[in-house]
This record gives structure tokens, sequence and C-alpha cells, in this order.
């Protein structure tokens, strides 16, 4: 089995906006997406179905589209707790995300 085949059967998925996010995306299951700012969620956000992005988006390495975190201790996702996942996770369980992007991180503040 492939992982686009578990991706598909899955009710949701939890991943850094890695390709696997898109993958998911790509096969209609719901994604809850670690999403660090160094690159703009509203161009490279997992698309189509409805997605949770949890993360800092005005932490200090936005938008500089780093691969390797310039910023000692990855403040853009080191505030996100299970707990935020676990409520993320519900809420795509529940009908209750975006079907696309919202650009407000849980983990942090609203996009601006």
């Amino acid at each position: 089995m492939g992982l686009a085949a578990v991706l598909r059967d899955a009710d949701a998925v939890v991943v850094g906006n890695t390709g696997p996010a898109h993958l998911a995306a790509a096969v209609g299951t719901p994604v809850v997406s670690l999403f660090a700012p160094t690159v703009p969620a509203a161009r490279w956000a997992p698309y189509g179905v409805p997605v949770e992005l949890l993360g800092d988006a005005w932490a200090p390495c936005r938008a500089t589209r780093a691969t390797v975190c310039p910023v000692p201790g990855h403040p853009c996702l080191a505030s996100v707790t299970p707990a935020e996942v676990v409520r993320a996770v519900g809420r795509i369980r529940r009908g209750a995300a975006a079907p696309v992007a919202s650009g407000v991180l849980e983990g942090g503040a609203a996009a601006r």
C-alpha cells in the first residue's frame, strides 16, 4: 500500500508543511499542518480540503524561505502544544475547519 492510499483512507492527517500534506489534500484528506511561516500560507498551504494551520505566523523566520530554521529554539513551532493538535484534529473531524487555509495559526497570531 502506498502513501497516497494510506492518506486517502485517513480521517485526517497531522503533518508538517511537506509533500505528504499536499498529497493528503490531493487525495481529499483534511490536513492539520504544523506550518512554519518561512513561506506564505496563502500560497503554500494545502488546498481544496479542510485545513488547520498550527504555528506562529509572525515568528522571526517568516518569509525567509529557509529550509533550516535560522532562529534558535524554533519559535514558529515550539509554541504548538499536543493539546492544540488534538483540538485542531477535532475541528477537522467535526467539519469546523475552513475548506482552504484560513491564515490563522492557532499557536500564534492571526495572519494580518
